[in-house]
């Protein structure tokens, strides 16, 4: 679905400062020097880049430039063009693939270790790149605008030239439209991803662009209207640009970490299997990747563009792996102050010390999460009593000791045992991990209430959810943004389910290392737990806390296990398969208590 090079490691644009003094270009030799053009844009229509859906089929709007998002004739030309102004020949050849609508496939056999692709340093694109408009990239040296904005610029620029850009023959290869959370709008993001903090940052993402847009009008392109005219520079324009530089820019480690758009190079589709990445090497003078695996001819090549998770992904290239495929999957949990606690002003100013604030996000991994997120949730927890804890000396008490913690959790989150012995504060340290648990089961609440309506909407609109998300032209917009949100919400919450566990398992541990590695048991038959159950009442009484802790983590346990078979293997169907059968334990409480799974099969 996505086509693009390895994003930018960056999860916000740089903003356009009002003291445009602070900025500085780079100053290196111009890659190319076209000849001075006297022609002057010719005028065009206002661009629209955003999609309406006032009907029920998605309707095209977008740029007089680009291509349809699968158009491989345009790509063709672009590699024509590229080979005569310096490109070697290829092994790989573009081509409309089933995952990316066109990408990279291998023309000849392929072998591990090999390097492809020498796309030359005179085919790049970056901030040092010669204008054909000169006097426009002289206006925006003099207001020392930053690379990000100068380069959305300077691809609008080169847009607005058509035929007579140097670039006419890439510019015609890029999508009309980048998939990019950019284009959806304040509605869709609200009703789609209001369980996702990905949705945060999708509203922060538009609204840089759109500020950056407005302080390159008005300090610059009011002042030289000829240069930077209203019909070409505007906001849907900016989109469109930006939507381009998120999927495709490069950052080359080899060359200092230079930022630079790769023509060629940029066709290449992400795959979470592949570890292998762009950059510049310096014996070849060219960007190459090399292939951590061998490709057979028809195969579809594929890179990494970074350790992303899906909701990254989503964000910047507007696709979601399949579920499972990815594992560098996270899932930020948002955890905040009490306004109601008697010290939240002292805790506040303890967490602004480190960096932290209320509300915080932290990413939950299936392998673990970071450390501050304990160490502010005893932080949360503490009584008044613990004054003397809040400050800088005891909070890095806190969080040395907590790394013994993040280790069992790492442990517990992937059912292997430690022998390490945490330090703790007995007094706090059920408060502290029933405010995590609590946090979670409020973020699960959020992502099953969406799932389970988006499964009874998408059974009434489609007839079923097994949809081809790889081709949206065969889908309804609303329908193909909705199942996006379906993927990304199912994979998050699924981790949000193993931290969960996780969190009981951590509790059990402490008091019962034999209770603990009973849930460690992997089989099915481990999920009909009556008899666990029997044997634990002999040795605990019914009824006392720890007893319910246990109860609760059978319950998640089996909760992980139907979401887990659900996502992967199709509906077991409420009361069906492994996750009934828990006598005295069966009920739930909290965000699982009525739990349906979603009557839907992903097959992707």
């Amino acid at each position: 679905m996505a086509e693009a090079s390895r994003i930018l490691q960056t999860t916000l644009i740089p903003t356009f400062s009002q003291n445009p003094s602070q900025y500085t270009i780079k100053t290196h030799p111009h890659f190319y020097s076209p000849p001075l053009t006297s022609k002057k844009i010719s005028p065009f229509h206002r661009i629209r880049c955003s999609i309406s859906t006032a009907t029920e089929t998605a309707t095209k709007t977008s740029v007089p430039w680009g291509c349809d998002i699968d158009s491989v004739e345009n790509a063709s030309n672009l590699q024509k063009w590229l080979s005569e102004c310096g490109l070697p020949p290829q092994k790989m050849g573009i081509q409309r693939v089933e995952v990316g609508e066109r990408g990279l496939v291998a023309l000849k056999n392929i072998r591990r270790g090999e390097k492809l692709l020498f796309v030359p340093p005179s085919l790049f694109i970056t901030a040092d790149s010669e204008w054909s408009r000169r006097e426009a990239g002289e206006v925006l040296k003099k207001y020392n605008v930053p690379d990000w904005p100068l380069l959305a610029t300077y691809l609008i620029s080169e847009a607005g030239l058509m035929n007579s850009s140097r670039w006419s023959n890439y510019i015609s290869a890029l999508p009309r439209q980048p998939y990019s959370l950019l284009y959806w709008t304040r509605s869709e993001l609200d009703g789609y991803l209001e369980a996702s903090q990905i949705r945060v940052r999708a509203i922060e993402r538009i609204n840089d662009v759109t500020g950056t847009y407005n302080d390159l009008r008005d300090r610059i392109f009011s002042k030289y209207p000829d240069l930077f005219p209203e019909e070409v520079f505007n906001i849907e324009s900016f989109k469109w640009s930006f939507g381009i530089l998120f999927s495709r820019l490069v950052r080359l480690p080899s060359m200092g970490g230079r930022v630079a758009l790769v023509p060629w190079a940029d066709m290449l589709n992400h795959s979470c299997e592949v570890e292998t990445f762009l950059d510049y090497d310096k014996s070849s003078q060219g960007v190459v990747f090399t292939t951590d695996r061998a490709y057979q001819p028809g195969e579809q090549v594929f890179i990494s563009y970074g350790k992303k998770s899906n909701g990254e992904l989503l964000l910047s290239y507007g696709f979601v792996p399949r579920e499972g495929t990815n594992p560098r999957d996270s899932v930020e949990l948002s955890l905040s102050l009490r306004k109601s606690d008697k010290c939240y002003n002292e805790k506040v100013e303890a967490l602004q010390k480190h960096g932290l604030s209320t509300p915080q996000c932290f990413p939950l991994q299936i392998t673990g999460w970071p450390v501050e997120l304990m160490a502010y949730a005893y932080l949360a927890v503490s009584p008044p009593s613990m004054r003397s804890r809040f400050d800088e000396t005891r909070w890095r008490v806190f969080r040395v000791n907590l790394k013994t913690i993040s280790t069992q959790m790492a442990a517990a989150a992937s059912n292997k045992t430690t022998s390490k012995k945490d330090i703790r504060y007995p007094e706090i340290d059920e408060e502290a991990l029933q405010y995590v648990l609590d946090s979670c089961e409020a973020s699960i609440s959020k992502y099953s209430k969406f799932l389970q309506a988006s499964a009874f909407r998408f059974k009434c609109a489609s007839g079923s959810m097994d949809l081809d998300v790889t081709n949206p032209k065969l889908l309804n917009r609303k329908l193909f943004l909705k199942q996006l949100a379906v993927d990304l919400c199912t994979s998050e919450r699924r981790i949000l389910f193993r931290a969960q566990y996780s969190l009981l398992y951590l509790r059990l541990e402490s008091f019962d290392q034999e209770n603990s590695n009973l849930l460690t048991r992997n089989s099915e038959n481990y999920f009909n737990t009556s008899e666990t159950i029997k044997r634990y009442k002999k040795r605990r009484i019914e009824g006392s806390e720890d007893f319910r802790w246990f109860q609760k983590a059978i319950q998640v346990k089996n909760q992980l296990y139907i979401v887990w078979h659900c996502d992967t293997n199709g509906c077991l169907g409420k009361g069906e398969g492994p996750g009934r059968g828990l006598g005295d334990g069966g009920g739930g409480s909290g965000a699982l208590s009525g739990f349906e799974c979603p009557e839907q099969k992903h097959e992707k």
